[in-house]
């Protein structure tokens, strides 16, 4: 099944498996867009998720590690991530011009948005933010806002969040460029103070999943 997108360009129905592959997911028509989650879910526990001990980017050790990347690169997970992420997005934050994506694990995901968001007939680009900026070329620290207008409104997109410190430094990047940081959204909420460090520099957070649906509840002190 297919529809017209923007300037009347067929697009593929979300819901239907490319041919060959068998897929939990329903036909999704123009009026129901959000993929299932349970097959997102499903897929980030099986492709994502890993046991072991690992020191994270906050620098906190851990005994599991959840890598979005390795669901968003994967063409099923791509589509299914850009259509469940651009719905909460709207739902939690309203109307966007952009998204950000932190480089590197908000990138895919930022991409995945504005492609989904063409499908819909919407117009929400995708910029990334450098975490430094780089000693050649343009040197810039965020990737395709050249086109927003200043005071453009912009939710910032995450794989996982921790502290919530790469977060809060990209949100002072954004910001430096004239953007209004409207929220954060992540896929993963590791459930260990970054929510709260987010919302404490007035930024509304959400997340899709957190560690509960990989583990169980956090009990105090885990790790």
């Amino acid at each position: 099944m297919s529809w017209p997108g923007a300037a009347g360009i067929p697009v593929a129905d979300p819901g239907a498996a490319p041919a060959g592959v068998a897929s939990g997911l329903p036909k999704l028509g123009r009026g129901a867009i959000l993929p299932s989650m349970p097959r997102l879910l499903e897929l980030l526990r099986t492709r994502s998720y890993r046991a072991g001990r690992v020191r994270l980017a906050s620098g906190r050790e851990s005994d599991f590690f959840i890598d979005v990347k390795q669901t968003a690169l994967l063409a099923e997970g791509h589509a299914l991530l850009g259509a469940r992420l651009l719905t909460a997005l709207n739902e939690a934050f309203g109307e966007l011009d952009a998204v950000a994506g932190v480089v590197l694990g908000g990138c895919p995901l930022a991409s995945a948005v504005a492609a989904e968001s063409f499908r819909r007939g919407l117009a929400v680009d995708a910029i990334y933010v450098r975490k430094a900026a780089k000693d050649h070329g343009t040197r810039k620290l965020v990737e395709g806002a050249s086109g927003l207008a200043s005071g453009a409104r912009v939710a910032i997109i995450e794989d996982v969040v921790t502290t919530g410190g790469s977060t809060l430094a990209a949100l002072e990047v954004l910001r430096g460029e004239g953007l209004e940081v409207v929220g954060v959204l992540a896929v993963v909420d590791r459930l260990e103070g970054g929510a709260d460090a987010i919302r404490g520099a007035d930024v509304p957070f959400a997340s899709l999943f957190s560690r509960a649906d990989f583990l169980g509840p956090a009990a105090p002190g885990a790790s």
